[in-house]
């Protein structure tokens, strides 16, 4: 049997666009529980971050432009990184305190993912910190927490927004403050 051109080019298209259906299915094949669990991971890097008060790592996760919701707010909307760098900048140990600045412990509890395709998740979980107040003494903290978080090319996850709801931060003045951003 003698296959005219235009039938071997037909077949040839619809081969091309089998192999682009299929390599197409393979890109969007992610395991959603691989996908829950790099969510919690990123969060915890993000948590581990703010309890080492390190603002750089903290950033990088973080988009430039992310939108907050937190005691600290007042019930404002707040948009960009300025008004967590604050408490980075301004929450420093004191000389005297400098030996507990690593005694903050972040627990994430009872994380609940929820994926929005391929390139969005949102998790809410509760945050427990542990950390020693200004006279020695354990203390515990507790907030509810909603994290968005969006995949960007280069970049990873990105944190796009944050709804924290509990008690504000501790001040300032006590030197340690433990539950911005």
């Amino acid at each position: 049997m003698k296959l005219s051109t235009n039938s071997g080019l037909f077949d040839a298209v619809k081969l091309a666009n089998y192999a682009n259906l299929n390599s197409t299915k393979e890109k969007i094949k992610i395991d959603p529980k691989t996908q829950k669990q790099e969510i919690v991971r990123v969060t915890q890097q993000l948590l581990d971050a703010i309890s080492c008060k390190d603002f750089e790592a903290y950033s990088r996760l973080c988009d430039p432009a992310m939108t907050c919701f937190e005691p600290e707010t007042l019930g404002n909307l707040i948009e960009g990184m300025d008004f967590h760098k604050f408490y980075f900048d301004n929450a420093q140990p004191s000389a005297s305190t400098q030996h507990r600045r690593h005694q903050i412990h972040t627990t994430l509890l009872n994380p609940n993912v929820h994926l929005m395709g391929d390139e969005g998740a949102c998790i809410a979980y509760v945050r427990l910190t542990q950390y020693m107040d200004k006279h020695g003494e354990a203390r515990t903290r507790q907030a509810q927490e909603t994290r968005v978080w969006q995949k960007r090319n280069g970049r990873g996850w990105v944190c796009v927004h944050v709804h924290r709801s509990g008690e504000p931060s501790t001040s300032c003045s006590n030197n340690v403050a433990l539950d911005y951003h």
